[in-house]
């Protein structure tokens, strides 16, 4: 009985003592075992591992690549336009001993803040330079620079144990005290070419309807020269007509025109001729020169109606 009381407890403990000097390493993490605050072992390998217990810990850190965001910091390029600058970079723990023996026991928050100040020290250094403008680090060619401050910030970090994988610049963009008046000089750079282009088309309109116009009087010339020739043409046919016409019957010639002059003085309205009764507007309206036979009819007195006509209207004459 004596001997189960005590064997029992022995047990326990070397099953305890046998359980805490066991661990896993993890494939993503490496492992430190550390006595008394001196490396002992490293355990970079996934599996099972031994320590001496209640002697012996076990500190682990992440072997996978970390991400780690830079505070927005200014720089001043070569052209003297400050532009606020945000980057991340991509790391990894590459050597576990001298990463401990660099931050000991900060570990990777003291790790970070120390790689922070050299990604912010080569980001001014390689932005800063005197081939480097602004308009270099907001176009294509910021790639290369991108890789400068990998490769710069790399060298250093070695010597806590880090690797620099990448490096990237977020934004670029101007402070915000500037913003305001690069705003405006974009405004009146965008209002002096919508000018220009408002004055080109203006020209052009006016070319256009300067031409429109020539074209015009162009064309209603040539029309009425048209027909200028045409109605001289006609005007030398109908002259040609009057002529033969004339040379045919000189007394009927007479007659027509004589009829056609009556037809536009004699108009209706309220016009009023005033003449002698033997003028020789009227040479047509005397009974003598009609025949009982004429065209025009005589009436009973021996009158045409054409006369009768001009005497009814000749009491409204004075």
């Amino acid at each position: 009985m004596r001997k189960t009381t005590y064997i029992l407890p022995a047990f326990v403990i070397l099953i305890v003592v046998f359980l805490s000097s066991i661990f896993v390493v993890d494939e993503r993490e490496k492992a430190l075992v550390l006595q008394f605050g001196q490396i002992r072992a490293v355990k970079e390998e996934p599996g099972l591992a031994f320590k001496i217990p209640l002697i012996q810990e076990v500190v682990r850190y992440d072997d996978r690549i970390l991400s780690l965001d830079t505070e927005t910091i200014e720089v001043t390029p070569s052209d003297d336009r400050r532009l606020v600058v945000d980057a991340f970079a991509r790391y990894r723990i590459a050597d576990v001993v001298q990463f401990r023996q660099a931050v000991g026991v900060g570990g990777l928050r003291a790790a970070e803040d120390r790689l922070s100040s050299i990604l912010n020290s080569q980001i001014r250094e390689v932005l800063g330079a005197d081939q480097v403008t602004s308009d270099t680090i907001l176009s294509e060619d910021r790639r290369e620079l991108m890789n400068r401050i990998r490769d710069q910030s790399r060298g250093e970090a070695l010597s806590l144990g880090l690797d620099v994988v990448d490096v990237r610049l977020k934004q670029t963009n101007l402070p915000t005290q500037n913003l305001e008046a690069t705003f405006a000089r974009m405004r009146a750079e965008r209002e002096r070419e919508a000018a220009d282009e408002i004055a080109r088309g203006n020209e052009a309109a006016q070319r256009v309807r300067a031409l429109a116009d020539r074209t015009v009087v162009e064309t209603l010339s040539e029309a009425e020269r048209e027909g200028n020739v045409i109605r001289g043409e006609a005007d030398a046919e109908r002259n040609g007509i009057f002529a033969d016409a004339y040379g045919a019957d000189a007394e009927f010639f007479a007659f027509y025109r004589s009829l056609q002059a009556y037809e536009t003085a004699l108009r209706g309205g309220n016009s009023t001729m005033v003449m002698t009764p033997d003028s020789q507007f009227f040479e047509y309206f005397r009974s003598e020169n009609v025949g009982a036979d004429s065209q025009f009819g005589v009436d009973g007195a021996g009158t045409t109606a054409p006369v009768a006509a001009v005497e009814d209207s000749a009491p409204a004459s004075e």
